[in-house]
């Protein structure tokens, strides 16, 4: 019932995407180099990339520990962090099998354009790179949990922020001037949009490179700040419950 249910939960955003784009579009509304057919497309697989990013793999961090069942991991002669990754990796790859019936049920309300093998490739790596900034960015959200114990708030202003300045919903070349080239330098912009403009050609293939680069700064910045964040909550453990 859950997987029938998220399926159409994803079959309907995509009808309604689609209705406003189509409208917007008939008002002269649209974004640069994005024509009508682009931007459903954008959308679709937008939609369709949520069904692996939205998953937070790391929600056991927070679980844990108020269960008290962290301290006992800390004791185990494993490496949590790759432990959480690994659990996180599961529960996205039994998700990503979504994307097969989401994918031919969407085919029934639009057409989506598909790219060339070499675009499709690098639109899989830029992906990859994304869903990486996003469990370190979901790493550091949970791991709060070790001086705060809940990181719901927190979550929630991250979340409504990535869903806005990341491309999910809305193509980043909409927002105008400064503020476009704020977006754009946003970590947000790595999870959705790098990938997403690839895909619908908005990034040329000589500009893949420097994308990519960009991605992986953002990927390596966060790792680096998750390690920091991780060895000082490890040394700072808080028991609730248990």
């Amino acid at each position: 019932m859950e997987v029938l249910t998220e399926i159409g939960s994803l079959v309907l955003r995509v009808y309604i995407l689609r209705s406003l784009w189509t409208a917007l579009y008939a008002q002269n509304a649209a974004p640069l180099n994005l024509p009508l057919h682009s931007m459903i497309t954008y959308a679709t697989v937008a939609m369709l990339m949520s069904l692996i990013l939205e998953v937070d793999g790391t929600r056991l961090i927070r679980e844990k520990i108020r269960e008290g069942t962290i301290a006992t991991d800390l004791m185990k002669p494993i490496s949590v962090p790759l432990y959480f990754f690994s659990d996180g990796l599961g529960q996205t790859l039994l998700h990503a099998l979504l994307v097969i019936p989401s994918l031919m049920c969407a085919l029934l309300l639009v057409r989506i354009d598909v790219p060339r093998p070499a675009v499709f490739a690098a639109f899989l790596a830029s992906f990859a790179v994304g869903y990486g900034v996003n469990f370190f960015l979901n790493f550091l959200m949970n791991s709060i949990a070790f001086w705060t114990l809940e990181t719901f708030a927190a979550q929630l202003i991250v979340r409504w922020a990535s869903d806005l300045l990341s491309g999910q919903i809305i193509p980043l070349t909409l927002f105008p001037g400064i503020v476009g080239r704020i977006v754009f330098a946003l970590p947000f912009a790595a999870i959705y949009s790098t990938p997403l403009l690839i895909y619908v050609g908005v990034i040329p293939p000589e500009q893949w490179a420097a994308s990519v680069a960009v991605q992986v700064g953002w990927l390596a910045l966060f790792a680096v700040a998750a390690t920091v964040v991780w060895r000082a909550a490890s040394n700072r453990v808080v028991i609730q419950g248990g």
